[in-house]
């Protein structure tokens, strides 16, 4: 990516704030973030998710965790970083001190020794950064090919993609694009569980991943979750509209023993998946 592309970013989330103004306030995005969603999903169907299936089903396990710990390498110093400008002392001291073990010992970070040390894992991104000075509340921004993210962590990641920490000791350009290619890959074979857990469990799976992104952000960094419409939807107002129904309808005569016998029956309602999601996404 060239750095013209941080203003171009930037200029697109402007030209966006008007037109956008009155629609969800918790997604005022909504229309962009649901037509690149649709673009995003028809990538990743016919391109990215059959490619990360045949990497995942030609390469050993052993080969594709030794991937995923290079590039965790490399993203434990953007972390340091990240906590550096945060005045996070005590992280940043943890960031370091992964990248030295596991690069030095681990092969140039090939195996996470820090980690089986118990080194704790930060992975603090720009975006961490900007919520700690003081940009905590930010809105749902799906970036083209990318996915989901926020306006504030994709003003941070745009930094981070113009100045990669790779291109510090990978000299070439066919280097630098092979190592983006492989790490969106293995990226992509990491989320394959994931995803296909959400293609089954969602009836809308642009609300369903924006829901669950948004509420694990907000955690993270320590915002608020903006107000949906059925938030100020009063329960009791409904529970007396309802109990007011009932008491309308005729006596069908449902007796105490067909109250049992419908207990005692299985419950054959679908689980919900939220929780097997969650597990995917911890942070």
């Amino acid at each position: 990516m060239k750095k013209a592309t941080v203003p171009l970013i930037l200029s697109v989330l402007l030209a966006a704030q008007p037109a956008f103004a009155e629609r969800n306030p918790a997604d005022p995005y909504e229309p962009y973030n649901r037509a690149v969603s649709k673009f995003n999903d028809t990538a990743d169907r016919y391109i990215m998710a059959p490619v990360a299936r045949g990497y995942r089903k030609i390469t050993p396990q052993p080969v594709r965790t030794g991937v995923s710990n290079f590039f965790n390498n490399l993203r434990d110093v953007v972390s340091f970083g990240s906590n550096l400008l945060r005045l996070d002392i005590k992280r940043a001291s943890e960031d370091i001190v992964r990248v030295g073990i596991n690069t030095t010992f681990g092969i140039g970070g090939l195996i996470d020794i820090a980690g089986a040390g118990g080194v704790p894992d930060n992975k603090n991104t720009l975006g961490d950064t900007l919520a700690t000075w003081g940009w905590k509340n930010s809105n749902y921004f799906v970036v083209p090919l990318l996915g989901p993210s926020t306006v504030r962590d994709t003003v941070g990641n745009a930094v981070t993609t113009v100045y990669p920490v790779k291109n510090t000791f990978l000299k070439t350009s066919a280097e630098r694009w092979g190592s983006t290619g492989l790490n969106a890959v293995n990226t992509r074979e990491n989320l394959l569980d994931l995803t296909d857990s959400l293609d089954g469990a969602a009836i809308d799976k642009y609300s369903y991943t924006r829901d669950l992104y948004m509420r694990l952000r907000t955690q993270q960094t320590g915002g608020t979750l903006p107000e949906q419409a059925d938030d100020n939807i009063d329960i009791d107002e409904l529970v007396s509209d309802e109990t007011a129904g009932v008491s309308e309808q005729p006596d069908n005569s449902i007796t105490a023993d067909t109250v049992a016998e419908t207990a005692a029956l299985p419950d054959t309602s679908e689980e919900t998946t939220s929780e097997a999601v969650a597990e995917h996404i911890e942070p």
